[in-house]
């Protein structure tokens, strides 16, 4: 049985959580396979050797993604519905490379049962690689 995330009344501004993964190999080929993004700058190496990163970067995409387990599994957790998300690009992240997303609750909209946060995404050594804002629907409670 799964535990439902925390409602709207639960939630408080200043709540945080966050997800950490290290990007992979294969994390990178696979994406490719499933986004369908075989820009050679993420699959060939000799290739990214010509680029200004000097080698393969991960797809902003994949970073991007570490969003998901945050808001699906911890903040609010199970039963949250992603309204909208906008993401900025600060840095690249290297296959190897350690990346934490953060998100912390900075506005509840009463009138939708909303909760906006910011969102961090950070490398192993605090480097911010990019930041973003979303909104969410937490999980209704239970009638």
């Amino acid at each position: 049985m799964y535990q439902k995330g925390k409602t709207f009344e639960e939630i408080q501004i200043g709540d945080t959580a966050s997800f950490t993964k290290t990007i992979s190999e294969t994390d990178i080929y696979l994406y490719a396979g499933i986004s369908g993004d075989f820009n050679p700058v993420h699959v060939d190496e000799e290739y990214a050797k010509t680029t200004p990163f000097k080698s393969r970067i991960a797809h902003g995409g994949l970073a991007g993604s570490l969003l998901a387990p945050v808001l699906g599994m911890k903040l609010p957790g199970l039963g949250t519905v992603a309204l909208e998300v906008s993401q900025k690009y600060r840095d690249v992240v290297y296959p190897g490379d350690t990346v934490t997303c953060e998100v912390e609750v900075t506005k509840k909209l009463d009138r939708l049962k909303a909760v906006e946060m910011k969102i961090t995404w950070k490398n192993q050594k605090g480097k911010l690689i990019s930041k973003g804002n979303c909104r969410v629907l937490p999980p209704a409670p239970d009638a």
